[in-house]
């Protein structure tokens, strides 16, 4: 399997680490450090150092409660990052629901769009639909960042976001847009409890039987703090070991702030594997 972006066919015959650059003042897991472009830029470097595949950048938190940022602020925080990040030599992902900063991204060489309502916002589909090439992650969130975990989703869930996101595929594919350019992400923490953020964990095997690439967000997610009882800060080991399970589980991109961490105990993974899957053969879908 690969995932086709903008410049890059990302083979997916090996996990793929997504490193996350907040270029936000209000970040709910690192406070801002990287909020300029110098620092963000910085960051990106240093991810790359400890094993990044993919740098995955955005303007505007979406933590539980987060007010929406202005579209002029958002571009003055992403587009002069994304500028700079492309030259880096990895694929560049953007993190965002606005069409408007979606087209400046892929304007400036951005690879992918990576959006939390997979492309619902009025005029992201058509956006996204008239690039010729660039990857979209399509994710799973109930109701918005301002009131999916006051009114999060009840029973189980899985079911009902296995339908969404294959729905959402369907409908991107119908707009010309093949079915290689698209990965998937059921959005643990993105209006659903402790049980079934964890439930979709449990289950990841049905997503993979949609047939894309699976892309999955664990780190420092408060379901982490929960069961651990640790502050987000303090969440790094609890996020690898996450990570690793997701990976375990058949996902194909794990995105995680902790790069260096995760990379190392995917090495210990790997190790573990036999001989065919350290030549770089993943096992089928179950």
């Amino acid at each position: 399997m690969f995932w086709q972006t903008s410049r890059f066919t990302v083979a997916l015959d090996r996990p793929q680490v997504m490193g996350i650059v907040n270029a936000t003042p209000d970040s709910f897991s690192d406070g801002g450090r990287h909020a300029t472009t110098a620092a963000a830029l910085r960051h990106c470097e240093t991810l790359l150092r400890d094993g990044a595949d993919i740098l995955d950048i955005g303007g505007e938190s979406t933590r539980p409660g987060s007010p929406a940022v202005p579209l002029e602020e958002e571009l003055a925080r992403v587009v002069p990052v994304v500028r700079s990040a492309v030259s880096l030599g990895v694929p560049v992902s953007v993190d965002t629901y606005k069409p408007q900063v979606m087209q400046a991204v892929l304007d400036a060489g951005a690879d992918i769009v990576n959006d939390i309502w997979a492309l619902r916002q009025p005029g992201a589909l058509a956006t996204v639909a008239a690039h010729p090439r660039c990857g979209v992650c399509l994710m799973h969130m109930h109701r918005d960042p301002q009131t999916m975990q006051a009114a999060p989703m009840e029973g189980d869930i899985v079911d009902g976001v296995l339908r969404f996101l294959e729905q959402s595929a369907q409908t991107l594919q119908a707009q010309g847009v093949d079915k290689a350019r698209i990965a998937l992400d059921p959005g643990v923490g993105f209006g659903k409890t402790v049980e079934q953020n964890f439930s979709l964990l449990a289950c990841q095997s049905a997503f993979l039987d949609l047939g894309y690439p699976l892309l999955v967000g664990w780190s420092r997610k408060s379901s982490l703090g929960a069961v651990s009882g640790l502050d987000v800060d303090q969440r790094m080991v609890p996020s690898v070991a996450a990570a690793l399970l997701a990976v375990e589980r058949g996902a194909h991109i794990v995105r995680v702030h902790d790069v260096r961490e995760t990379v190392a105990a995917l090495a210990v993974w790997k190790a573990a594997q036999p001989a065919a899957l350290r030549a770089g053969q993943r096992p089928a879908a179950r």
